[in-house]
């Protein structure tokens, strides 16, 4: 299987890639999920619809992977290791600018109900954005526990994506602005820390 999906990613370059993805979310911002269909994606992207099929495999797989590209990744944050869980938090935050957070929030909200009334886009939403983003927190917070920052039997550390999620999306929905630089390294300092007993300073 992985050989076939690799032989998938082959006939594609990053370049054309990151084109393709950047229009689908272009679609998924004027029409939603619902309304947005492969052939559209292919009209917009001058691309025959037998290519997108071969690979992504579908609407579902090809929506995730689009809003994952969106987002930071790869080798940046692989690399961010600051020496202290309040300096890593920040520096993961901060990988996004204000104007990208308020797109990838806007999406997000238009994307919510739809994950979960549709199960092939929730499993590639888990597979392409959840589990890939929960790694690199237990990863962050696995450091901090081997620094001594933060104790190995903190019930929090369960609990860290579900805060981290919880702040960027309830800033529009209880204060009606967007999450931004400022509000998010506050809430990390002011909730996050705390509840892993970690320092703030």
């Amino acid at each position: 299987m992985t050989e076939v999906a690799t032989s998938r990613r082959s006939r594609i370059t990053p370049e054309r890639e990151a084109e393709l993805y950047e229009a689908v979310l272009e679609l998924l911002r004027e029409v939603g999920y619902d309304a947005l269909t492969m052939d559209a994606v292919a009209a917009r992207t001058r691309s025959s619809k037998a290519t997108l099929y071969r690979q992504w495999g579908g609407k579902a797989e090809l929506v995730a992977k689009a809003v994952r590209h969106s987002k930071p990744g790869g080798m940046a944050l692989e690399e961010i290791d600051t020496g202290s869980l309040k300096g890593d938090l920040h520096a993961l935050t901060l990988m996004s600018d204000d104007c990208t957070m308020e797109q990838n929030s806007a999406l997000m909200r238009g994307l919510a109900m739809v994950v979960h009334g549709n199960p092939e886009l929730l499993r590639a939403f888990h597979e392409h954005l959840i589990e890939p983003e929960m790694a690199v927190f237990r990863r962050v917070v696995q450091r901090a526990i081997d620094r001594g920052e933060v104790r190995e039997d903190n019930p929090a550390i369960e609990f860290v994506m579900h805060m981290m999620m919880g702040g960027f999306a309830a800033r529009t929905l209880i204060d009606e602005q967007p999450p931004t630089q400022a509000f998010l390294l506050s809430y990390i300092d002011a909730v996050v820390l705390p509840a892993l007993g970690a320092p703030t300073t």
